[in-house]
């Protein structure tokens, strides 16, 4: 331990993982620690035993739902747009190798009190019982002018500055009325409250461009994949990636006490008596409380099921959002589900979820609406967590700190708070301008 680092890392959560392999890449010397004995941090997977221990307090689950090991059981779970920044990373840092993935069956979004299918493209428009038929022309005419759109190219703006009209406002040039706002916006544009509606509209054309691409790619049912084994694979994936190009890694570590020198500026991390010295710390908040406020809270219930979830076609691996308009809430719901198609449950089993950002401090019935899309369960488990963001200047202290984990389902934000931390720590960005085809190699479909 008594070596100096350009930087240590604290914590083997996706994004400190992600930040390790990118920095490593980069030449710099890493040292990666954790207080824990696993990776993945608080967004680990759980076999069936570690689940039952965590919710239950001991590790004895009933043997009629299977094997321990065949469970891993994300506990944030989240799937990846097959075009998004998270995939784009995974191909840049040639991390692919040691993933293997599967397309998601479905994305499913929930108005006036039933499960639509999601219509992202102009013909999925027309077919949608989401709509009527007056409606659905408007809607498909909407859907044109999106695909339309190139940002370089005048000619497919039809006069509209997008960086200045709002979302709004481009949603009136064509008409379009408030339930299908509602699933453009929240199923398509992945937007987690109506705050978008007056910011400029490029944003969300550039998310629905980004949706109805991934969903092109695969020809599957949805825009997403998700790794075979669970999202407990990508942490492990980059730290692999970190030790490869030098990085050096220590699990079980306690205490993991940052130092700071006469200036307040990070000098060093100290366990067990040793202490590393760094110029730089990057760390989930846990690790340095004093630097962090208190944003929010995440509610979620997990569930242990022998079916899929009724009305989404048989999906085994799928996601329904649940916009705040149709539930009367400030922000979206969020459902998730994967079986055994994607190994994270044994044959017959499937893992279903239910988040939201908390509004009450009742999980129970606040997160009723979606528990009650899944159907009969075999077992059903709550949980309720503070989420963090930094409030330091990393300027003057040296010091990286993520955002903790929010209630969507989906990635894109998680890796947005990734990059523009690896800008703050190094001055550049990541070139992502890659060639996706060449993740076809280590994906399954």
């Amino acid at each position: 331990m008594d070596e100096e680092y350009d930087v240590i890392v604290l914590g083997t959560g996706l994004k400190e993982c992600i930040l390790s392999g990118l920095l490593s890449v980069d030449g710099l010397k890493v040292l990666h620690m954790d207080r824990n004995d696993y990776y993945g941090g608080d967004s680990t997977s759980l076999n069936l035993n570690q689940l039952w221990k965590r919710f239950r307090g001991e590790d004895k689950p009933p043997a009629h739902l299977g094997a321990s090991r065949d469970y891993n059981v994300d506990m944030v779970p989240k799937f990846m747009m097959a075009n998004g920044t998270l995939v784009r990373t995974l191909i840049h840092t040639d991390v692919t190798k040691y993933l293997s993935f599967k397309a998601v069956d479905g994305s499913f979004v929930f108005s006036k009190g039933k499960i639509h299918k999601v219509p992202a493209t102009d013909m999925e428009a027309l077919k949608s019982p989401l709509m009527g038929l007056f409606e659905k022309r408007r809607a498909r005419n909407f859907f044109v002018y999106v695909q339309n759109y190139n940002e370089a190219d005048p000619v497919t703006h039809q006069g509209l500055d997008l960086t200045r009209i709002t979302t709004r406002e481009l949603i009136s040039k064509h008409g379009l009325s408030d339930d299908t706002v509602d699933f453009i916006g929240h199923a398509l544009a992945l937007h987690r409250d109506d705050r978008y509606l007056n910011e400029p509209a490029l944003d969300t054309v550039k998310r629905m461009k980004l949706y109805a691409e991934s969903l092109a790619r695969f020809q599957g049912g949805s825009p997403y994949i998700y790794p075979l084994y669970g999202l407990g694979e990508l942490p492990q994936a980059f730290a692999r990636l970190s030790a490869v190009y030098g990085g050096t890694y220590m699990l079980n570590k306690p205490e993991c006490k940052v130092e700071f020198d006469m200036e307040g500026k990070v000098c060093g991390v100290t366990s067990e008596g040793e202490t590393a010295k760094c110029k730089k710390v990057v760390c989930d908040p846990s690790y340095l409380p004093n630097k962090v406020r208190k944003i929010g809270k995440v509610a979620r219930a997990i569930a242990i099921m022998s079916h899929p979830i009724p009305n989404t076609n048989d999906s085994h691996s799928v996601q329904i959002i649940l916009p705040q308009k149709q539930l009367g809430r400030k922000s979206d719901m969020y459902v998730f589900c994967c079986s055994y198609t994607h190994n994270v449950a044994p044959k017959g089993k499937f893992i279903a979820f239910v988040s939201a950002e908390a509004e009450s401090d009742n999980p129970q019935s606040e997160l009723r609406p979606g528990i009650d899309l899944l159907g009969q369960v075999d077992e059903l488990f709550f949980d309720m967590y503070d989420r963090y963001e930094p409030v330091n200047e990393p300027a003057l202290d040296n010091c990286f700190v993520s955002t903790s984990y929010d209630a969507t389902t989906h990635f894109e934000t998680t890796v947005t708070d990734v990059l523009s931390m690896y800008t703050a720590i190094t001055g550049k960005t990541v070139d992502l301008s890659v060639d996706l085809s060449a993740a076809s190699a280590a994906e399954e479909y």
